[in-house]
């Protein structure tokens, strides 16, 4: 069974598992991770979700929900909700998702953001943005299976951007 869970430094050896799995230099969205955090050593383990779990009772700037995708012991991948303040969220948007290769393709990332948009009405959002690139399908379908419409796309370096609106 997929479950949803708040950061913990308990769970760093399946964490780093999933991570390892996505490979060097590739974008994972949903864990919060910053190139500054130190993720190889159990201090900068600790020091990584510290901050994840403080940005839950920071309304302001940095604020926002981290959970991990995890089943039976494994972690699939992670999302985020950033707050409606927080710094970026007109760029990443309010929610970001990411799932290691081998735990794609079977419905987990509806699963998980159809859950953190439970969460964000239960913090008093009345709408969420999600941003994702066009030639990723998979992230489409899934933003529009969760009732996702597109607003307008952004072409950046890195690719034509699709900008959803799902209201709550």
């Amino acid at each position: 069974m997929v479950v949803l869970l708040p950061p913990s430094v308990d769970l760093r050896s399946a964490w780093l598992e999933a991570h390892a799995e996505w490979g060097p230099g590739h974008h994972e969205d949903g864990f919060g991770l910053l190139e500054t955090d130190d993720i190889r050593s159990p201090d900068g383990f600790r020091a990584f979700v510290g901050r994840l779990i403080a940005a839950e009772s920071m309304p302001g700037a940095q604020g926002g929900t981290y959970r991990w995708i995890a089943e039976d012991g494994e972690i699939l991948g992670g999302v985020a909700l950033r707050y409606e303040n927080a710094r970026d969220v007109d760029v990443l948007g309010h929610i970001g998702f990411g799932l290691r290769p081998s735990a794609r393709g079977r419905g987990i990332a509806a699963i998980a953001l159809m859950e953190m948009l439970s969460v964000a009405k239960a913090v008093g959002m009345n709408r969420v943005l999600l941003a994702c690139f066009l030639d990723n399908l998979a992230s489409v379908k899934t933003i529009q299976h969760c009732g996702g419409i597109l607003d307008r796309t952004v072409m950046t370096d890195s690719g034509e951007v699709g900008r959803y609106r799902i209201v709550l």
